[in-house]
C-alpha cells in the first residue's frame, strides 16, 4: 500500500480525534456546570432521566463522558443507581448525534468554519466567547480531520489487498470484536462508527457487516465507564456494569434478531437511508433506540443483576475519627465536571466536624471533662489534615480542564477551607482555655455561663445558616445571616461591657475575666468566619473583614 495514503489517513483520523476531543471539552468548560445542575436536579424519575441522558450526551458529543459523570455521581451519593440507570440508557441514544452529525458530511464547510472560530479567538476579549469559539474550531478540524480520512480511504479502494481483507470481514463474531477493540483502544465509539460509515460509503465494507460491527462498538464503550470506576466505591462499580449489561443484552436482542431477519432488516434501513453513510449512521441510533424501548421496562432488573456482579457493601470508615477524604482523592472516581462538587461536599464534611468540636470544646470550657478536651485536639488533627488534604486537591484540579464557572469558583473554595480550618482553631482554643481553668481552679458565674450559652446558640445558626447556603446554594438564609452576623456584633460588645462591670465591682476574678473575654473574642471571629463561608461562592461582595 502507498504510504502516503496511510499517512494521510493517520493524519485525518488525528485531526478528527483531537476535534472531538476540543470540542467536547470545549462545551464541558462553557456548559458543564449546568449541564451538571440539570442532571442533579431532573434525574429522580427514570423517565426524565433518559430524556436528560439523550439531551446531556447529545450536546457534549461524548457517552463516555457523560457515562463517567454518572459514575462519578452514584460514587459521591448524589445520585442513586436506579437514577443512574435512566441517565446511561438515554447517553446510549444521544451518543449516535455524532454519527448522524459525520453522514451529512460537512466537510466543505470545515475551512469556513475553522476560519469562524479562529477569527473569534483572536479578536473576542471575552473568556465565555472565547470557550464558545473552541467549540466552533473543534467542529471544524473534526470536518476536516474527517475530510483527510475520506480522500485516504477512496485511495484505499484501488489497492486490492485492502478492498480484499475488508472484504473477507464477513464472520459476525468477528466483526462484533474488531468493533470492541477499536472502541477500547479509541475510547468513543462515535470515532469507531464513523471510521465505519467512511468505509462504507466508499464501499470498502458491506452493509449488513457494518450492523456487527456496530454492535461492537456499543461494547466497546463500555470501558472507559468501567476503567473509571475501578477506583470507586462498589457502587460506582455497579453504575458502570449498568452501562456494560444494557450494551451487552442489547447487543444478544439485535445478534437474534439479524441472523434471523437480516435481509428485512438491511432493507428497513436503507429506505430512510440516502447512501451508505447515512445507513450506518441510522442504523447506529436505530439500535440504540430499539435497545431503550425493549429494555427500559426492566432497567430495575439490569441494576439488580449489577449489584449481583459487585455483591456485598463497602467497608463502613468512620471518618470523623480516621484521616481519611470521603469524597475525592486517589481512591474516589476523578471527573472534571463533578471534582468541584465533590470538593464542597468534603468541605460541607469538614465544615460539621469544625461546628461539632466548638461546641464539644465548649461543652468542656464548663464542665472541664478530661475525655472531652483530648477529643478536641484529636478531632482538630483530622480537621487540620482535611484542610492540607483539600488544598492539595484543589490545586490539583485547577491544573485539569474545568467547567468556567468552577474554574471561578476554585479561589473562593481555598478560602472556604481557610474559614472551615480557622473554626477549627478556635474551638482548640477554647479547648486551651478549659486546661487553663482546670491548672489555675477559676470558675465562671452562672451569670456568665448563660451569656456564653446564649451566645453560642447565635453562632450555631449562623454556621448552620452559612452550611446551607455554601453546599446547596439555599439562598433563603441569606437575610437570616445578615441579621445574625450583627446580631452577633453586638453581643460581643455587650457582654465585654458586662465582663467589665463585673471586673469592677469584683465579681470576677482576673484570670476568668481574661479566659471569659478571649472565649467572647473567639465567638465572635467564628461567626465572621461563617459569613465568609456563606458569601464565598454568591454574587454578593459583602465578607466579614
Amino acid at each position: 500500500m502507498d504510504i502516503g495514503i496511510l499517512l494521510a489517513l493517520a493524519g485525518g483520523l488525528g485531526l478528527f480525534l483531537f476535534g472531538m476531543r476540543l470540542m467536547s471539552d470545549s462545551i464541558e468548560k462553557v456548559a458543564g456546570a449546568k449541564l451538571r445542575r440539570i442532571l442533579e436536579i431532573c434525574t429522580t424519575n427514570r423517565f426524565l432521566g433518559m430524556i436528560v441522558g439523550v439531551v446531556f450526551t447529545g450536546i457534549i458529543q461524548s457517552s463516555s463522558a457523560c457515562t463517567v459523570m454518572v459514575v462519578s455521581f452514584v460514587n459521591s451519593g448524589l445520585m442513586n443507581l436506579y437514577q443512574a440507570a435512566g441517565v446511561i440508557f438515554g447517553a446510549n441514544i444521544g451518543t449516535t448525534v455524532t454519527s448522524q452529525l459525520v453522514s451529512f458530511n460537512l466537510s466543505e464547510a470545515a475551512p469556513v468554519i475553522l476560519l469562524a472560530g479562529v477569527l473569534i479567538v483572536m479578536f473576542s476579549k471575552k473568556q465565555k466567547t472565547k470557550q464558545l469559539a473552541e467549540v466552533i474550531i473543534g467542529f471544524g478540524i473534526l470536518f476536516e480531520g474527517l475530510q483527510a480520512m475520506s480522500q485516504a480511504m477512496a485511495g484505499m479502494r484501488e489497492v486490492p489487498q485492502v478492498v480484499g481483507l475488508l472484504s473477507s470481514l464477513r464472520n459476525p463474531v468477528l466483526a462484533t470484536v474488531v468493533g470492541t477493540v477499536l472502541t477500547s483502544i479509541i475510547q468513543s465509539s462515535s470515532v469507531t462508527v464513523s471510521i465505519v460509515l467512511l468505509l462504507a460509503s466508499q464501499g470498502l465494507l458491506e452493509l449488513p457487516i457494518t450492523l456487527y460491527i456496530i454492535l461492537g462498538c456499543n461494547i466497546g464503550a463500555c470501558t472507559t465507564a468501567l476503567l473509571a470506576s475501578l477506583s470507586g466505591k462498589k457502587d460506582a462499580k455497579r453504575a458502570a456494569l449498568i452501562h456494560f449489561w444494557f450494551n451487552v443484552i442489547g447487543t444478544l436482542l439485535m445478534y437474534g434478531i439479524l441472523l434471523f431477519a437480516m435481509d428485512p432488516v438491511v432493507a428497513a434501513i436503507s429506505s430512510v437511508s440516502a447512501d451508505n453513510g447515512r445507513f450506518v449512521a441510522n442504523a447506529h441510533t436505530i439500535i440504540k433506540i430499539f435497545q431503550v424501548i425493549v429494555l427500559f421496562p426492566f432497567s430495575k432488573w439490569i441494576v439488580k443483576l449489577a449489584v449481583l456482579c459487585v455483591p456485598g457493601e463497602d467497608k463502613k470508615i468512620n471518618y470523623r475519627e480516621s484521616y481519611q477524604l470521603k469524597y475525592i482523592g486517589e481512591k474516589v472516581v476523578f471527573n472534571p465536571a463533578t471534582a468541584v462538587v465533590e470538593v464542597m461536599q468534603e468541605l460541607e464534611r469538614m465544615a460539621s466536624l469544625s461546628s461539632e468540636n466548638l461546641n464539644r470544646a465548649m461543652n468542656a470550657l464548663i464542665t472541664l471533662d478530661q475525655e472531652d478536651i483530648a477529643e478536641v485536639y484529636e478531632v482538630e488533627k483530622n480537621i487540620n489534615f482535611l484542610s492540607r488534604a483539600i488544598t492539595a486537591y484543589l490545586v490539583k484540579i485547577n491544573q485539569t480542564t474545568l467547567p468556567i464557572e468552577d474554574l471561578n469558583s476554585l479561589g473562593a473554595l481555598f478560602h472556604v477551607v481557610n474559614d472551615i480550618e480557622r473554626i477549627g482553631d478556635h474551638a482548640e482554643n477554647v479547648a486551651d482555655a478549659a486546661r487553663v481553668r482546670i491548672e489555675t481552679g477559676c470558675s465562671f458565674s452562672r451569670e456568665a455561663q448563660r451569656e456564653l450559652g446564649e451566645m453560642l446558640d447565635m453562632v450555631n445558626r449562623i454556621i448552620q445558616y452559612a452550611i446551607d447556603i455554601f453546599s446547596r446554594s439555599d439562598e433563603t438564609h441569606l437575610k437570616e445571616v445578615h441579621d445574625l452576623e450583627d446580631q452577633i456584633d453586638a453581643k460581643e460588645k455587650r457582654l465585654q461591657q458586662l465582663h467589665v462591670d463585673r471586673l469592677s465591682r469584683g465579681q470576677c476574678t482576673p484570670e476568668a475575666g481574661m479566659i471569659y473575654s478571649d472565649i467572647v473574642s473567639g465567638l465572635e471571629r467564628v461567626a465572621d468566619h461563617a459569613v465568609n463561608i456563606a458569601f464565598a461562592i454568591t454574587d454578593q461582595e459583602e465578607k466579614a473583614v
